[in-house]
């Protein structure tokens, strides 16, 4: 089973795209997937369907209250289950404060249900407070979207750092997958450049056991792309909206690249429906310092 975190603290980099398409693309594939938004905004919530103003039970519950996942999380259009968020989350750090191995809270909810999905896909906050840090101790693997400017590499370095306290004290099981460039204006000499400046930074990790050990930059690039702005409003994933756009394209090639060629369907029960064949169709979208990042991993900790 895997557990994706999809994690910049940099706003506006295309997580909650990237989240909400990758996780599309699984489900065309035959796969169970299990969405959780862990973002007050509630973006990917809302790009689901989900009124996050409906006083309807959120993570915000599961966090708080001890809720339990089965009961709060939603079936969508797309055949995705999703565990939706509102607006009170951003009052979920201060009103856990006291609660002990606060940062446990998601992991231990997931563990009843688990078994139920073959991949959960996490949308965090563009932060690096308590709720990306539960985000981070309940995944496996990080994913971090990346727009190609070269402000962005500077917070990517704070965010490798967090991941890496987090990978020390907390979840040794935590790794960062790689880098996926968003919102590519190919042939511009600014994207090339960053890239080229990335992959010295993964070059120089490499081998080095620590959590950027194994990082790569994915060979797919989402491509900018009005198509992927537009689903949202319809709520619907690329794959339903246009899925002869770029967007589509891409985002299927990514799926392809993170699970595998054709995203290979997991081994059903017996009596399931059988799976969704792949569809061939392949465009882009959707902050702390380190010393505050540590300082949240140690307060988690406290």
């Amino acid at each position: 089973m895997r557990r994706l975190v999809i994690v910049n603290q940099k706003g506006g980099v295309g997580k909650t795209t990237t989240t909400a398409n990758l996780a599309a693309a699984l489900v065309r594939r035959g796969w169970r997937v299990l969405l959780i938004d862990m973002d007050p905004q509630a973006h990917l919530s809302i790009h689901f369907g989900f009124d996050p103003e409906s006083n309807e039970p959120t993570v915000y519950e599961v966090l708080t209250q001890g809720a339990p996942v089965a009961e709060i999380m939603r079936d969508t259009d797309e055949g995705l289950r999703l565990l939706p968020a509102c607006v009170d989350l951003a009052a979920a750090e201060v009103e856990l404060a006291g609660v002990n191995d606060r940062h446990d809270l998601l992991r231990n909810a997931l563990s009843a249900v688990e078994n139920q999905f073959d991949a959960i896909l996490v949308d965090c906050a563009p932060s690096l407070g308590l709720l990306t840090l539960n985000a981070l101790c309940a995944g496996f693997e990080v994913i971090i979207p990346l727009q190609p400017h070269f402000l962005a590499l500077q917070g990517l370095m704070k965010l490798g750092q967090t991941v890496a306290l987090v990978r020390a004290r907390l979840n040794p099981m935590l790794r960062i997958a790689g880098v996926v460039v968003v919102m590519q204006d190919a042939g511009t000499l600014l994207s090339a450049e960053v890239i080229a400046g990335l992959e010295q930074i993964l070059a120089a990790h490499r081998r080095s056991g620590d959590a950027w050990g194994d990082a790569r930059i994915f060979s797919t690039r989402i491509r900018r792309n009005i198509k992927l702005a537009e689903c949202p409003s319809h709520q619907t994933s690329i794959f339903t909206y246009a899925p002869k756009s770029n967007g589509a394209l891409d985002y299927a090639a990514l799926a392809d690249e993170l699970f595998g060629t054709a995203a290979a369907v997991p081994v059903a029960p017996a009596d399931a429906a059988p799976p969704v064949s792949a569809a061939t169709t392949r465009d882009p979208h959707d902050a702390e310092d380190a010393a505050s990042s540590e300082v949240s991993v140690r307060t988690a900790t406290a």
